[in-house]
């Protein structure tokens, strides 16, 4: 007798509980980076089974969470995206875009270097990295990025800045809650002045974006 395919109510609540981890998995590794499967499971209110069932290992678990923060970053990016703007604003529309995804998934910095290495941390942010790369290239070529590094250097240059100014947030010590501060790092980083930075930065976070950046 051949088995029937699971029922959609069967498949939606599948896709629920696994929603549901998710979502606790990363309150939980916020809270501690050391949290085993066992508090997630407990956080979710979910059995051991049917979290393994959905993630076998700790791995597994971390490499979903940095799949659904690479598509975030990508949702973030295209929301970001502004017919004819220039290069600089655009960056800084994209870094500003994404540091609330990037705040949500702060944990995985360490966590991913740790769990899944650098190279699982790369390939995650591979499509954003595209993205900037080609980005980097037309203010390039448009004269308003510093010519010193080729882009695809200077993207992974960039890239490891805001991960790690993202990585340094201590809301007791110092934090960036809007992502300005990264922001305009990042523009700096791209060959902007620190003056000319801040100023594109600005002009976006108060709805006023430039076409130009001087």
């Amino acid at each position: 007798m051949t088995a029937r395919p699971p029922s959609t109510p069967q498949r939606s609540h599948a896709r629920s509980n696994r929603a549901r981890i998710l979502a606790c998995a990363r309150q939980e590794f916020a809270r501690d980076p050391d949290a085993s499967l066992d508090d997630i499971a407990r956080a979710a209110g979910v059995v051991r089974r049917t979290l393994y069932g959905h993630f076998p290992s700790r791995q597994a678990l971390i490499a979903a969470l940095a799949e659904e923060a690479a598509q975030s970053v990508e949702q973030a990016f295209t929301d970001a995206r502004r017919p004819g703007t220039d290069p600089a604003t655009a960056l800084a529309r994209m870094t500003l875009a994404v540091w609330a995804v990037g705040d949500r998934y702060r944990m995985l910095i360490s966590l991913g270097r740790r769990d899944l290495g650098e190279e699982g941390i790369r390939a995650a942010l591979a499509p954003a990295r595209a993205e900037a790369t080609s980005l980097l290239e037309r203010g390039q070529h448009e004269g308003v990025f510093a010519l010193d590094l080729p882009a695809p250097i200077l993207a992974q240059a960039v890239e490891s800045l805001v991960l790690t100014v993202l990585e340094a947030q201590d809301p007791s010590a110092w934090s960036d809650p809007t992502g300005e501060a990264g922001a305009i790092a990042a523009l700096t980083a791209a060959g902007l002045t620190p003056a000319s930075a801040r100023t594109c930065v600005r002009a976006v976070r108060t709805g006023q974006d430039r076409q130009t950046t001087g």
